[in-house]
């Protein structure tokens, strides 16, 4: 006949089994959080050396440059023109004639 000691021996055990399931289910779904952000991170990385990657080879030649040149004026103009376009409080006033 098992003893009551043997009883809740049994049952600490696997009440301590079940608390550790617990943790490493947590720890778990914590270390796949962790690895999916680094291998978004890994992957943004990877997109930005291609992309510059693309533009140095774009660039390597004469007629590369000047297409650089020019997109780059595009775009410093176009930047220029939104920053003016979204800040209405920077008016500039016009000549007017004092009374």
């Amino acid at each position: 006949m098992p003893s009551v000691e043997a009883a809740f021996s049994d049952f600490f055990k696997a009440i301590t089994a079940i608390v550790s399931a617990l943790i490493n289910s947590v720890l778990s779904v914590f270390h796949a959080f962790f690895a999916l952000g680094q291998e978004v991170l890994g992957s943004v990385l990877h997109l930005f050396h291609a992309l510059f990657s693309l533009v140095t080879d774009l660039t390597s030649s004469m007629v590369g440059f000047v297409i650089a040149n020019f997109f780059a004026i595009v775009l410093i103009g176009g930047v220029a023109y939104w920053y003016t376009q979204r800040s209405p409080g920077t008016t500039t006033r016009s000549g007017k004639k004092r009374a």
